[in-house]
């Protein structure tokens, strides 16, 4: 795996961080949570835009909002009783499928 694929999937995380964030500070009232989801969203955008030099427009922003996705999905599922619903998991390891299979394709 190439250092792009590393630092995409790290900004693919942040994104995830930054999302979860939201949820603990919906009126953004809270300087820490904030500083926090601020870090994470300039991080993410930022080690985005480092993939983007070796991978593919469309590769790089489709699994890196593939893995926001997935991240943010099953954290939802786990600390938040969010629906655990048979179709709703297939729908996330579609997703999954998606973002492996761009990765194969790719050219880097």
């Amino acid at each position: 795996m190439s250092k792009a694929w590393l630092v995409l999937f790290a900004a693919g995380c942040l994104e995830v961080i930054w999302a979860i964030g939201l949820k603990y500070n919906p009126n953004f009232n809270r300087v820490i949570p904030n500083v926090v989801i601020l870090a994470a969203m300039l991080g993410s955008i930022l080690l985005l835009t480092i993939a983007l030099k070796e991978l593919p427009v469309g590769t790089a922003y489709a699994v890196w909002t593939g893995i926001g996705i997935i991240g943010t999905t099953l954290l939802g599922i786990l600390y938040f009783n969010e629906s655990i619903h048979p179709l709703r998991l297939l729908c996330i390891v579609l997703i999954l499928i998606g973002c492996i299979g761009l990765k194969w394709t790719s050219n880097s």
